[in-house]
């Protein structure tokens, strides 16, 4: 691999180690000062000044090969390539003397589909990550292994924004046509992971399969659930449910054949983590796990996850396999239920409702929710957002491609689909609650198993959705949002604002068709 290593630009490295263990990456990250270990055996780092992602980091290089491809604007911001082949000279030449790992992996459980990712690190623990995220390899496909992308993280590289045209000294460089990504500046491993999102929801609806933002599950029955949703929203922690097996908790393809999962492991968010609400979770935070910025007790190591000092987004990385009911290979069949999950700051939107297509079409498109603090640097608190497909930090080709990819397959194969809204009662943040796990996983659980097909439905007047009467395990006074209002005037107010809100972020979508348009809340 020094060969390697000096082909791409990295001379004389100190020593180059490709696909170590788990357990020889912790030993050489905790030898080299990167973190130390939890009682629980978990290997804890500190990600410094970067704590989340940094979108406005993000550049997209411009070469004729990928310009009318991209949806160029605010998330795929333009670079040349000349300045990206000057950054990419300095963090080569950083790079070199020092020590280098590399992990050879896939994207991909999909046999047809499955993309060979290199990622070459400059710190160990980072490299104990993508390991643990990404599919790992056999020993025979490591053979004969050729990257179809690579990916460099030298986050001890630092930018200088007055020279290199960056905003900061962070920055993540996406090449399409020379088929690599640049890390430079952040530790966050979550750069790396998404990083490889933005490659998959490139290349696959290219080759007919629709890339998804979603986490996904199988119930006894071979019954596959999707759940979309931005980061905080609950994807992971809904579809790591005991009594049925997970596929995967972040990204999937939806192909001919069916639900793919792109990841090998899984990155969930820590904080107010308990063994009563997220057992499996609880229980997978353990030897070969990656912990990032949670308070972690010095003497007796044990790990505060109520403890949001360093930032509320803290994370865990590990195997899917910690999760006991796994499915390897993370793949299923045609999705039966598709759920779409919010978190609404405003405390308005029903906990649950049932779309029709076109609603399925308009809540997808509008992508809402409201961003939680520490998912981005800056967020302190719940920002209303609208994100196209659940997705667009990751998005690089047009917003209409992937929505079309999901309406054809709900249409074809006759997917429920539900929107549920995980995020404030009883008044918004600040001075309601947020919804109870328990009564949101009793709504989940009604929806997969079709407890809510035989329930009586209302329409919602404002936001123009079907609520259910009634489900089992909710008390019905928690169904209809008003209800937990003390004040109802406060109530409809903070409803239609919402509802105004919505209108307008879907007056962009000037060449959606009437149905849909019509299909959303009432402004």
């Amino acid at each position: 691999m020094k060969d390697y290593c000096e082909k791409i630009g990295i001379i004389a490295p100190k020593a180059v180690y490709r696909n170590l263990s788990p357990a020889a990456l912790t030993e050489r990250a905790l030898g080299r000062g990167e973190g130390k270990l939890a009682d629980n055996g978990a290997l804890v780092v500190l990600t410094g000044k970067y704590t989340g992602r940094s979108p406005d980091d993000k550049f997209v290089v411009d070469t004729p090969a990928v310009h009318d491809k991209i949806a160029w604007g605010k998330v795929n911001v333009p670079i040349s390539k000349e300045k990206y082949d000057a950054i990419y000279g300095k963090m080569t030449a950083y790079l070199q003397g020092r020590e280098i790992f590399v992990f050879d992996g896939f994207a991909g459980a999909s046999k047809k589909y499955a993309l060979p990712i290199r990622v070459v690190n400059e710190l160990a623990s980072e490299n104990m990550f993508i390991h643990q995220l990404l599919i790992r390899p056999t020993e025979e496909q490591l053979k004969d292994f050729v990257p179809g992308f690579t990916i460099i993280a030298a986050p001890g590289f630092k930018c200088t924004p007055e020279t290199d045209g960056m905003h900061s000294e962070a920055a993540i460089l996406v090449n399409f046509e020379k088929k690599e990504v640049l890390v430079a500046g952040s530790q966050y491993a979550g750069e790396i992971k998404k990083s490889v999102f933005t490659i998959m929801n490139y290349i696959l609806p290219q080759l007919g399969v629709f890339p998804m933002h979603c986490s996904a599950n199988i119930g006894k029955a071979g019954d596959v659930a999707l759940f979309f949703g931005l980061s905080g929203t609950g994807k992971t922690t809904l579809s790591a449910d005991p009594s049925r097996k997970l596929i995967g908790d972040d990204e999937h393809g939806w192909s001919d054949d069916g639900v793919f999962n792109f990841e090998g492991g899984c990155y969930a968010k820590c904080i107010k983590l308990s063994r009563e609400n997220e057992p499996q979770i609880w229980d997978a935070i353990r030897f070969g796990a990656l912990v990032e910025n949670v308070v972690m007790d010095e003497n007796t190591r044990k790990l505060d996850y109520d403890d949001g000092g360093i930032t509320e987004n803290t994370r865990v990385g590990y195997p899917v396999e910690y999760i006991p009911n796994c499915v390897i290979p993370g793949v299923g069949g045609q999705p039966k239920t598709v759920v779409f999950l919010t978190a609404d700051a405003f405390g308005v939107l029903p906990p649950i409702s049932k779309l029709n297509n076109n609603q399925a079409m308009y809540h997808f498109v509008s992508g809402y929710t409201s961003k939680l603090a520490g998912t981005e640097r800056g967020i302190i608190e719940p920002q209303t957002t609208f994100s196209t497909c659940f997705g667009a930090p990751f998005l690089p080709l047009p917003a209409s491609v992937y929505a079309k990819m999901l309406g054809e397959r709900i249409n074809k194969h006759k997917s429920n689909v539900y929107l549920i809204n995980t995020g404030w009662s009883g008044g918004p943040y600040g001075v309601g609650k947020r919804m109870s796990i328990k009564h949101t996983r009793a709504m989940v659980t009604a929806a997969l198993t079709g407890a809510l097909e035989c329930a009586e439905f209302s329409l919602d007047p404002i936001f123009n959705v079907l609520v259910p009467k009634t489900c089992p395990g909710v008390p019905e006074e928690v169904l209809n949002p008003i209800n937990t209002w003390a004040d109802k005037i406060a109530y409809e107010k903070q409803a239609r604002a919402l509802a105004a809100r919505f209108v307008k972020n879907f007056e962009k979508y000037a060449d959606m068709p009437g149905d849909i348009v019509e299909a959303g809340p009432r402004g």
